[in-house]
């Protein structure tokens, strides 16, 4: 059996916690099993190197940033092997360029284009642990690429996919998906498993358990992930394909998320291709948007408002300010003082009503709605950050989602 680890940050913070990942995984070992780990750099290191690098410059270039940040991980492998070796087990650490995990040019946000798995295999054919850095890779010319947020669950999932795994498992500091953040809401209900759509749209809407493109590529090779605590060995939750869709829940999660910024510009003309203008300059800049409105038509202009991550805010308003005199558009604001909340869930496809049973939630706390955008199987809304818990709290109580403690929500 062929086995994929992933350990976060939290997981290997101090030397203890690193020794304690060491037990685990050989544990894993001298079962007879296979196994390839993946690690994070040390619990705030990321931030840590973020936040030297400001003292250095104001605008630090994204190669050279990305040069910086790849540290993180190497320190990680490198201690987690003396560990394991300590232990009994024989082992090998890699970077993400050893390994030969190769992604596209962009720098901070890159995505894995192939992985050689031929070092990995031979490693694993003599028996060795295989350590690889999370987060990051190379590009053609081997410069080193980071993989942004979350990169070491998509490096986990893309290792399980091309050395075929059994299963993926990613351990974390809490010990499953829940309905919402238990930290808001300590009713909330921990899942015995949940569909990749499902999990998708949280974790693209706010829930911090799994990075989007992971579930993405766990979804589209088929693998399984397990989601759990390195700190116990109670079983998580897995996310894998629904046996059941007809069954599922109405709801089952909701999310919100705190990295949003919205931007208004005002007074744009109301002709063909002005909206092609204003996007393709920001997808340029590899700048993701998510909700956009356009306002009613008045005197052949429009309003459009779209939101962003407050990450990228700075690069995108000097994107609108470059190309507004092109576009024609007479201004722009923008407001960091949103949040976005969201239900999620596979039973919204067959149940009708679900976005007013919402509506009216929010409505009874006296809650604005700023922006809605929906899908099949997911409503979103910006409102004032200030409001963000209260939100949570209400639609959680209003979808009766503390009944669904150790469900599992699909019936097999």
């Amino acid at each position: 059996m062929l086995v994929v680890k992933k350990f976060g940050g939290s997981s290997v913070a101090d030397p203890e916690r690193i020794k304690r990942v060491a037990r685990r995984v050989v544990e894993e070992h001298q079962k007879g099993n296979q196994v390839v780990v993946t690690v994070s750099a040390m619990g705030d290191t990321t931030d840590d190197l973020v936040s030297l690098a400001k003292q250095v410059t104001n605008d630090p270039s994204e190669r050279e940033m990305d040069m910086l940040l790849s540290t993180g991980e190497q320190i990680s492998i490198a201690l987690l092997s003396m560990a394991i070796r300590d232990l009994g087990s024989d082992v090998i650490s890699l970077t993400g360029g050893q390994v030969g995990i190769y992604t596209d040019d962009v720098h901070s946000k890159a995505k894995i284009l192939k992985i050689e798995t031929s070092r990995v295999k031979e490693e694993l054919e003599q028996g060795r642990v295989v350590v690889v850095a999370g987060f990051q890779g190379i590009k053609s010319n081997h410069d080193i690429t980071t993989l942004g947020r979350g990169g070491s669950d998509t490096t986990a999932v893309a290792l399980a996919a091309a050395l075929k795994a059994d299963i993926c498992e990613i351990f974390t500091d809490v010990d499953g998906v829940y309905t919402t953040d238990p930290r808001l809401v300590p009713e909330a209900s921990k899942l015995k498993n949940i569909s990749f759509d499902e999990m998708l749209e949280l974790a693209s809407l706010g829930a911090q358990v799994l990075h989007p493109r992971s579930v993405e590529l766990a979804k589209q090779y088929g693998i399984p992930i397990h989601v759990r605590t390195s700190f116990d060995h109670r079983e998580g939750t897995i996310v894998e394909e629904a046996p059941n869709m007809e069954n599922a829940p109405v709801v089952s999660g909701v999310a919100h998320d705190y990295n949003v910024a919205k931007i208004g510009l005002f007074d744009v003309p109301d002709q063909p291709g002005v909206a092609k203008k204003i996007f393709k300059a920001l997808s340029k800049h590899n700048l993701n948007v998510d909700m956009i409105i356009q306002s009613a038509m008045r005197n052949n202009m429009n309003d459009i408002g779209f939101t962003t991550t407050q990450d990228d805010l700075r690069k995108a308003l000097q994107t609108i300010e470059a190309i507004q005199q092109e576009v024609g558009f007479r201004g722009y604001n923008h407001d960091e003082d949103v949040a976005k909340v969201s239900i999620v869930g596979a039973g919204m496809i067959s149940h009708p009503g679900v976005a007013a049973d919402m509506f009216e939630a929010l409505a009874d706390e006296g809650i604005n709605l700023e922006m809605i955008t929906t899908s099949e199987i997911k409503v979103s809304c910006v409102i004032k950050r200030s409001e963000t818990e209260k939100a949570v709290k209400a639609l959680h109580k209003k979808f009766k989602l503390d009944n669904l403690a150790e469900a599992s929500i699909y019936n097999r």
